[in-house]
């Protein structure tokens, strides 16, 4: 297990996770958000892909409409 902080909370998950099985993991919708790790963002076809290591800051911002 590692430890990571989504969203400025505590998280530990399983050691080679990806963006998208975090996503799942925490009920997060996969389209309308965009994901940073470490203050840089990871284009969504990199999701499936991207693992997250050890201390790993990861900021998952969900677009809203308004006007």
């Amino acid at each position: 297990m590692i430890k990571i902080k989504v969203n400025d909370k505590s998280l530990e998950i399983e050691k080679d996770f990806t963006i998208q099985q975090l996503l799942s993991k925490i009920g997060s919708p996969q389209d309308g958000i965009a994901v940073a790790i470490n203050d840089s963002i990871v284009f969504k076809h990199l999701w499936s892909s991207q693992t997250l290591v050890e201390n790993d800051k990861i900021l998952i911002i969900q677009a809203t409409q308004g006007g």
